[in-house]
């Protein structure tokens, strides 16, 4: 799927281009044929790569130069620009490289190379890696863990019926029917076959004993690691009061909770959507694209105005607004009876169906268990090992040293894949740490979000442009220090401030 398939323009390299119009520090993006190509100058010489995105498509071109690297526009993949290596997610599939000749003052470039010769073996065919967790950092470890040659057992497990999918449009393009259900899996089946991952689906696991490194499931099997990874993720918070039970009631977490609303919703709404963060509000969206009538209710006077501030929060409402949505704003519901939501005002507001979007809570329970050290979440280091040594926890349970050495827990997708990568390495012995500024993005309607950083409060928000115009770049900061930074339509401004964040 690509939201920014870019169409073949610039130059034609098969043609020849000058040598000196290839920029020392960035790229050059042209063409071959229909295949859109980027040459760059690296320390090894002229390298040219498929300038597409493998993840969204994105405009490799238009993105960042770093080093010997190219970061995506779109949601900040990085390539390796000498070998098309996918070198973070959420890209997961490398791209084409492209041999580059040199003569007579020009660059040509007119064939595609062999794709890299694979890792060597880590020869431990006899270790045993479980990865409890089919989310975002269980799939990503899964799959750097071959990608950097480990050739032991793997074994996946997840207690979700569909094998690991892009779940970040659960409740973005899914939900709004602009996703198709095949374009949701990260992989298809031959893929773990040809892996050899054990993909365990629809299987929960009792408990963990790190005394004895083994894994029981609910079944009663038992089954020993080496090392363990525990990418368990969250729970929706479903609100205490009555009727929040009631099967009107839906959570927002799995492909199957997107499909029982999009079922639910074909008898018409209105429904009311309970909370106006992240998830409240992308599922507004998206039921709006569907034509529901859409009732927002939410204990903030703005919007995501505790991540965003006022004026970014007040915009996204606006934009809501301007597309149908109803805000019930500055209140809380207490209950759902009789096909109402009742508020703490006590005021009501008719729903035919509820959708809960309150955040959620870390899944701990293994992870306690275990004995694992807890302090609200997992407490990992920069490799992502926990208080075990041979147990590691990435993703939406593990609380990391952030940039700023404080302790963070962020709960984001391409913040899980990246830590799961960073575990595999860490497993297999490589010097590889999460030392990033924690990227997301969120989608409303045609307007799209890039934050990086990680700011719980400030003192202080600097806009560069106009929110309003749906241009800006917001930056917020305490004690002078930038912690964090949101961009409108500024997508290149979103990777310069992750690596100003990462290197401050």
């Amino acid at each position: 799927m690509s939201d920014a398939a870019e169409k073949p323009s610039g130059p034609d390299f098969s043609q020849g281009v000058p040598v000196a119009s290839v920029p020392a520090d960035g790229v050059l993006a042209g063409h071959v044929g229909d295949d859109v190509v980027i040459v760059a100058r690296t320390a090894s010489g002229f390298a040219a790569i498929t300038g597409t995105c493998s993840h969204y498509g994105g405009a490799l071109g238009e993105g960042l130069r770093v080093g010997d690297t190219v970061h995506c526009p779109l949601h900040h993949a990085c390539f390796d620009l000498a070998s098309g290596r996918a070198l973070r997610a959420p890209a997961l599939t490398p791209v084409d490289r492209w041999r580059v000749d040199e003569r007579d003052g020009k660059v040509f470039i007119t064939e595609k190379l062999p794709a890299p010769e694979p890792a060597e073996p880590t020869d431990t065919p006899d270790r045993n890696i479980v990865i409890i967790g089919g989310g975002a950092a269980g799939f990503a470890a899964a799959q750097r863990l071959r990608d950097l040659g480990f050739d032991g057992s793997i074994t996946l497990i997840s207690d979700d019926v569909d094998a690991p999918y892009d779940r970040p449009n659960v409740s973005k393009d899914y939900l709004a029917g602009t996703a198709q259900p095949e374009w949701m899996p990260l992989k298809d089946k031959a893929f773990y076959e040809d892996q050899r991952i054990t993909l365990r689906l629809d299987t929960t696991v009792d408990h963990v004993n790190a005394e004895h490194c083994t894994v029981t499931l609910d079944s009663g099997e038992r089954l020993d690691y080496d090392t363990l990874l525990l990418s368990t993720g969250a729970d929706p918070i479903r609100p205490d009061g009555p009727g929040f039970d009631d099967p009107s009631v839906y959570t927002v977490r799995t492909m199957q909770d997107a499909q029982a609303i999009i079922a639910a919703i074909e008898g018409g709404g209105p429904v009311a959507v309970l909370g106006s963060s992240f998830i409240g509000m992308e599922v507004a969206a998206s039921l709006r694209e569907r034509k529901v009538e859409v009732h927002v209710i939410g204990p903030d006077a703005v919007p995501l105005k505790r991540v965003l501030g006022e004026q970014l929060g007040s915009m996204i409402r606006t934009l809501h607004e301007e597309h149908g949505v109803i805000f019930h704003l500055g209140k809380n519901a207490t209950g759902y009876v009789d096909g109402a939501v009742t508020l703490d005002d006590g005021t009501q507001v008719k729903a035919a169906k509820v959708v809960l979007g309150l955040g959620v809570r870390p899944r701990l329970e293994l992870a306690e268990a275990a004995g694992l050290q807890i302090d609200l979440g997992v407490l990992v280091d920069a490799t992502m090992r926990t208080s075990d040594e041979d147990i590691y926890a990435a993703g939406d349970i593990a609380r990391f040293p952030g940039l700023d050495d404080s302790r963070q827990r962020v709960e984001h997708w391409v913040v899980a894949e990246r830590q799961g990568q960073v575990a595999a390495a860490a497993m297999l012995g490589f010097d590889e740490i999460y030392n990033e500024a924690p990227f997301f993005w969120s989608m409303h309607y045609d307007t799209s979000i890039r934050y990086v950083g990680h700011a719980l409060e400030w003192d202080k928000i600097e806009v560069i442009g106009s929110i309003a115009d749906k241009d800006a770049e917001v930056r917020y900061k305490k004690n002078g220090r930038e912690l964090a930074v949101a961009t409108i339509n500024r997508d290149k401004a979103s990777l310069e401030a992750a690596e100003r964040l990462a290197n401050a």
